[in-house]
Formats: C-alpha cells, structure tokens, sequence
C-alpha cells in the first residue's frame, strides 16, 4: 500500500473551512426567533369585554412550559403591574394572580415568558378590558430575543452536527474500511476534531439557553440563570450528552488504532478488541444520538417516541453518509492506492445507498410529524424550510448517482499484490439489506478475495492502468460536491430546528367571533364606554354607551350627543339620537352608508355646567 501523500493536515483545514462556510449561511441575515408551544386558550379571552375585575388570569398552552421567574405580569389601564403572589406554572397552564385595579375601567395588558417542552423561549402578550377596551392600552415590554443570542442558537447547533458528522463517519471508516497500510492519522484527527465540535457546542448551547430564555444578551448572564438552565430537562438532557462524549473519549482511541491483521475481515477487529467493548460503544453512540431529539421538537411532539426514533435514525444515517464522503474526499481518494479502492468502494456505495435509504425514511416520519398537514407544508416557516431542505437533498443525491456511475463505469485500476487484500468488504449483514432496497446498487460482495478478483482482472491488461487516475480524479471532484452540497443541508437543519413546527403555527388562542367593536374613552369628566354591534354598513348598526366616574362607579348624564362623519369621502357629520335607558346608560343605531374610517363624536352633558367630549375612529369595511 502507498504512503499517504503530504498535506493530510491541509485537507483538515479545508475541510474545516468548508464547514465555516456552512456556519456563514447559519449566521446569515437574523430571523426572529419562533415560539414552539402555542398558545391555545386564556381566560379572560383575548379582547374579551368583562363586566367585573378578575382576581386570575391563566394561560394554556398546547404543550408543557416551565415559568422564567418574573417574567409574567398584568397591567391595569393606567399602567400600573396589579400582579399579586407569584406566578406559577402546572403542567401547561400558567396562573398570574391579581388584585382589582383602582381604576378598573379600561384595558389590561397580560405578557409572560415560559419555556416550552423543547427548550425554546415562549413570549407573548394579550389585553381584555372591563367594561370596554380604553382608545390606549398599556404597552408590554420587549420580550423578543437579542440579535446576538439569535445568531448563536443555531451556530451552536450547526457545530454539534458537523461534529457528528466528523465523528461517526470516519470512525466507522478506521474500525471496518480502512487500508491497513494506510496512516490512520488524518481520520483520527477528523474524529478528535469531531468530538471537539460536540462538545464546545454542548458546553455553548448550556451557555446560550439562558439568556435564549430569559431575552437578555449573549454576554448579560448570572450565575442563578445558568444553574436555571442546568436544573432544566434540557440542562440536564445536555449535560447526559457532555458524560458520553467523556466515555467516548476514553473508550474510542484503542478501536481507531487498531491495525487489520491478516486476510481477516475488518468488522472481527471490532470483536477481537471485545464484544463487551463494541457493544457499549454501540449504546453510547445510540444514547449520544437520543440527546438531540430530547433536547429538541421531539420532546414536546405528539407521539415522542416515534418522533425521537425518527430523529436518532436520521441523524445517524446522515452522519454515517456525509462523514464518510468527508473521509474519501479528505484522506481516501487522495492517498489511497488503486487497489485498495477497488475494494472500498463499491462496499462504501452499498453503505451510502442503505444510509440514504434511512435517511429518507426518518426525514419523512419526521416531516409527517411536525408539518401536521398539505396546507402548512408551503404556508409555514417550518414547512417551506423543509422543502428546502429536500431540494438541497435531491442535488445531493444527483451528484451520488453521477459519482457512483462514475465509479461503476470507470473504477479505478489495481496493480497486482502478493501480499493479499488490503481491505474488507462490510459485514454480512449490510449486503443484503442495500441489495434488497436499492436495484441499482453494486451485487453484494460475499468476501474480501471475490471483490479483488474482478479488480485484478482488470490490472492484468496494462492499457487499463492510464485511466485510473483521471476517473480518480473525476470521482473526488463528485465526492467534493457532495460534501459542500451536504454542508448546506446541515445549515438549513441547524435554523429547521429554531423554527415554529408546522403543527403548531396554526393554534392561536381563542378569541370570540364577534364583529363588535367596543372602547373606553377618557375625558377630565368622566370615562365613557361604548360599542357597536354590529359593525357593518347599512343602518342596522347598534350602538349603546356608558358613562361612569373616573374610580368606575355609573354617573348619570343629563344629555348624550353622538354625531357621525367620514372626512376622507367627503361625508359631512350626522347626528344620530341616544334614547336613555337607564341614568348612565343610553343606546341608539348608528348608519354607515359607505366604507371608511368614520369618526365618532360623544357628547355628554354631566349637569347643567359640565360637559365633555370624546372622539375615536371606527373602521367599517365594505
């Protein structure tokens, strides 16, 4: 077997840079950051017009949240937080408790901050009024989640699947394909660089969660919010993953420098280094996979185990794909001697056809899952990233089918060498599976002498020797492509996984179907509410209204006033009669001839002095 070829760190660098290209399109122009828990019911409703204070409000929502401390309140109308207690959160409700407001009148602003199931910031805001909603409603704070700390999320997920990919691929390489007259240095290095990766990208998202969390910058977090955060299922979820990475680096260095001896095949290294040994490797990885749907959509998913399965298979089928195309692309087909990949090869093709096989598969349940349905597939964030996702995925699979045509049509051409095979084909188990799911893949090889015999067939006849090298250049090229494409691919994934799941962009909270239209309006006199129902054109308009002191107590009036325009078509002021019905209370029907904002007029005579009016704009469509 030849040497490898100088440069084995450069090919480290460039794939390096190539993943930081990736992370460029992960930290490309910010999007808001999205909920993943919705909102499904409040009560009081959304704009509803209650006739008395509440002393609670509570929220749910569609999954399990946990309450950011301090970061849920309710305003009266005049501004003031009326929030008494604590508030707290069981199961998916969240209760605020409150007092009554000194001037009650009006509308009152509830905001909040939880966390839901899949670890991601929910902050939101609605207003009810008593008696009618007030012409100005108390502002909520800034709940939305800091420019720099949106560009960190998804950087930190992209840096945990490329190291993925860096790890699983070219392990599996050294512990069943590798040459044994190869250096194995560069595809250590790639795995080392690979558990690197995980865990500065565990240790960042522990760092992240927090003021991810809590909408403070990257930099503004305490001690108290990171103990938060690790006391969390997705704390705790991460810090899992941080010990199996230590186990993996403990257990992993004798499995890569394991040297093939003999004409034994590969996968009985794995064996002879103890069965106990590859078996808890085998669970670890299957572990270290899990953490990632349990720190992600899959936690807070209508049916979790079937989601989280779905996610482990696709991410290792995509780590085992694109980390061996790494491995070719960085080491193999550069350095590898012609013979050797003559071997590797066509059993590399039938490992990548079953990898895409699952692949596929575990994209669908997944997508099944969290779109929710045809119409959300194009009318979401979540669903239109997903279509990104497949069309970066059927370039990639283009490029395989010309780089395994390539490789079927002109494989590269080995010299003959006593000394036997140098490589081995992939377990048993493997062949019959890719046969039996792929038709065009290459026929199983049933042994390391039966897959060389074609190869040294083809080396007898010396003309064929020439025209390995380009077609091993041509091939690289191929391979290259894919690596770059599949980079992409892991970008989209890193922002898939901050984005609303289509299952929940379209809960919102109930709100009452009704075309009223209600307000408070103030005055140094009194406070006037009123509304009109319904709101539509034609006469059939009913409008009825309220006067009360500024405390909220009814105040009789001794004569109502009301007029009517539309200063934008033109429409001169009308006077629309008020009949008194009860001493602060008088109703009338109001015309809307036309479509527009009409302007709205109260007058309202108190005592023979006192008299005051207000004004509001009421939009009627056609």
């Amino acid at each position: 077997m030849g040497r490898p070829r100088a440069g084995g760190p450069s090919v480290l660098l460039a794939t390096l840079a190539v993943l930081l290209g990736g992370l460029a399109v992960v930290l490309g122009p910010p999007t808001p950051a999205a909920a993943h828990a919705a909102v499904v019911s409040t009560v009081p409703q959304q704009k509803a017009v209650l006739g008395f204070s509440p002393t609670e409000v509570t929220v749910t929502f569609s999954e399990p949240v946990a309450l950011v401390p301090g970061r849920a309140q309710v305003l009266a109308p005049d501004g003031k937080r009326i929030s008494t207690g604590s508030a707290s959160v069981r199961d998916t409700t969240l209760r605020i408790p409150i007092r009554v407001a000194d001037r009650p009148l009006g509308t009152y602003l509830v905001s909040y901050r939880v966390i839901s199931a899949d670890s991601h910031p929910v902050a939101g805001s609605f207003t009810f009024a008593v008696g009618a909603e007030s012409a100005t409603a108390p502002e909520p704070a800034d709940e939305t989640v800091r420019a720099d700390v949106r560009i960190a999320v998804p950087a930190t997920r992209y840096l945990g699947y490329a190291g993925l990919v860096l790890l699983i691929g070219p392990t599996l390489f050294l512990a069943l394909l590798w040459p044994r007259r190869l250096s194995r240095r560069g595809p250590i290095l790639l795995v080392r660089t690979g558990l690197t990766l995980v865990a500065a990208s565990t240790l960042a998202g522990l760092w992240v969660q927090a003021p991810y969390t809590s909408g403070a910058g990257l930099l503004d977090v305490s001690a108290a919010e990171l103990w938060q955060v690790l006391g969390s299922d997705f704390g705790l979820t991460l810090s899992a993953r941080l010990g199996i990475l230590l186990l993996l680096a403990v257990l992993l260095p004798p499995m890569l420098q394991a040297q093939m001896q003999g004409r034994a095949p590969s996968y009985r290294i794995l064996y002879r280094k103890g069965p106990l040994l590859t078996t808890l490797l085998i669970l670890l990885g299957i572990a270290g996979l899990a953490t990632w749907p349990m720190s992600g959509h899959a936690a807070a998913s209508p049916t979790p185990l079937a989601s989280g399965i779905a996610s482990v298979v696709h991410l290792a089928a995509m780590s085992v794909w694109l980390g061996g195309l790494v491995t070719l692309f960085g080491y193999l087909l550069r350095a590898g001697h012609p013979r050797a990949l003559a071997v590797i090869l066509p059993v590399w093709s039938r490992w990548a056809t079953i990898a895409v096989l699952w692949l596929v598969a575990g994209g669908v349940v997944q997508a099944v899952i969290e779109i929710g349905g045809l119409a959300a597939l194009v009318g979401t964030g979540y669903g239109r990233l997903v279509l990104a996702k497949v069309a970066l995925l059927a370039v990639l699979l283009g490029t395989a089918a010309q780089a395994r045509r390539l490789l079927r049509q002109s494989p590269p051409a080995p010299a003959p060498d006593p000394a036997g095979p140098v490589a081995a084909p992939a377990p048993p188990l493997a062949a019959p599976a890719a046969a039996a799911a792929a038709p065009a893949a290459a026929p199983p090889a049933p042994s390391a002498a039966a897959a060389v015999a074609p190869a040294v067939a083809v080396a007898a006849a010396p003309a064929a020797v020439p025209s390995a090298a380009p077609a091993a250049g041509r091939l690289r090229r191929m391979v290259g492509l894919e690596v770059a494409v599949g980079l992409l691919v892991l970008a989209v994934s890193a922002v898939l996984v901050q984005t609303t799941p289509g299952r929940n962009a379209g809960i919102e909270a109930t709100v009452a179907a009704s075309d009223t239209f209600a307000q408070t309006l103030n005055s140094p006199l009194y406070t006037l509410q009123f509304d009109i129902y319904p709101v539509q054109l034609g006469e059939n308009n009913t409008v009825h209204a309220y006067v009360y002191t500024l405390d909220g107590k009814p105040l009789p009036a001794v004569e109502w006033s009301l007029t009517t325009a539309l200063p934008g078509q033109g429409v001169e002021p009308a006077t629309v009669p008020m009949l008194g019905i009860e001493p602060h209370h008088a109703a009338g029907a109001v015309n809307f001839p036309i479509a527009g904002d009409w302007e709205l007029r109260f007058t309202v005579r108190t005592s023979d002095i006192d008299q005051a009016t207000v004004r509001t704009v009421v939009r009627v469509r056609g």
